[in-house]
């Protein structure tokens, strides 16, 4: 799947977490990771990102995160959603999201 336009999913609110995606330039996937538990939750939300975006089979784009203490199903629903919308995809495997 490839990131063709901007789209954004999620709130800035407590226990949530906003993901922003972008289509990439330099025909990459980079991922930028902001977190008030980064420290202490860091590996997990990488690992949880990093997890849906293969599943998705997301090649290239840009993803922004902004953590403010969610949940792992949280962090998967909404790069789910903003990867959804900016590869602006009309048929979706819905086992890919499982």
């Amino acid at each position: 799947m490839k990131i063709v336009k901007e789209a954004i999913a999620g709130t800035l609110e407590s226990s949530d977490l906003l993901v922003k995606v972008a289509p990439s330039s330099a025909r990459t996937l980079d991922v930028t990771i902001r977190s008030e538990v980064i420290k202490q939750f860091g590996k997990q939300i990488r690992r949880v990102v990093t997890e849906t975006l293969n599943k998705l089979e997301v090649s290239e784009g840009t993803v922004v995160i902004e953590d403010k203490g969610a949940l792992d199903y949280a962090v998967q629903a909404r790069v789910q959603a903003a990867v959804l919308r900016g590869a602006n995809s009309e048929e979706l495997n819905w086992e890919q999201l499982s």
